[in-house]
């Protein structure tokens, strides 16, 4: 197995990952939110999730090719195969990856998705760290008599 090979495979692996989070901490959102889960209200956490998905609306509404994808692809030359060939981990992800479909019901269901994340920050809001909040004044921080 080559070097370019084994790191294609390496790249479709970090992309299901990718898509994976993406989706499973939408779905977490969601469960935390009915059972008060603390951790998914974290500023943070929030913040990856919703920079992760915003990566992908706009690739898709500019029409960008996914690095991770190009990334593969040259590996994939680099090592003399086609996008279909790897390991069966490889193919397995990259099936599960990339399905034919029209571009824009790609778009279109990346943009839905980015919307309800969206919504999940306002209706849900991140809890944000204490030098992130809007400065409070003695005066407004004292309790009233």
């Amino acid at each position: 197995m080559s070097l370019y090979r084994f790191l294609a495979d390496l790249v479709v692996f970090a992309h299901a990952l990718y898509v994976g989070f993406v989706i499973v901490a939408l779905l977490a959102i969601f469960v935390g939110v009915v059972f008060h889960w603390g951790w998914v209200r974290k500023f943070w956490f929030r913040t990856i999730h919703f920079l992760m998905i915003a990566m992908v609306v706009l690739e898709a509404l500019f029409g960008i090719v996914c690095p991770l994808t190009t990334i593969e692809d040259d590996l994939r030359e680099k090592a003399g195969e086609s996008v279909e060939a790897g390991t069966f981990i490889g193919r397995f992800a990259h099936d599960v990856l990339f399905y034919e479909a029209p571009e824009w019901v790609f778009t279109t269901c990346y943009c839905i998705f980015g919307a309800i994340v969206l919504a999940t920050l306002i209706l849900a809001p991140p809890r944000w760290p204490a030098w992130l909040r809007w400065p409070v004044s003695r005066e407004s921080a004292r309790p009233r008599a």
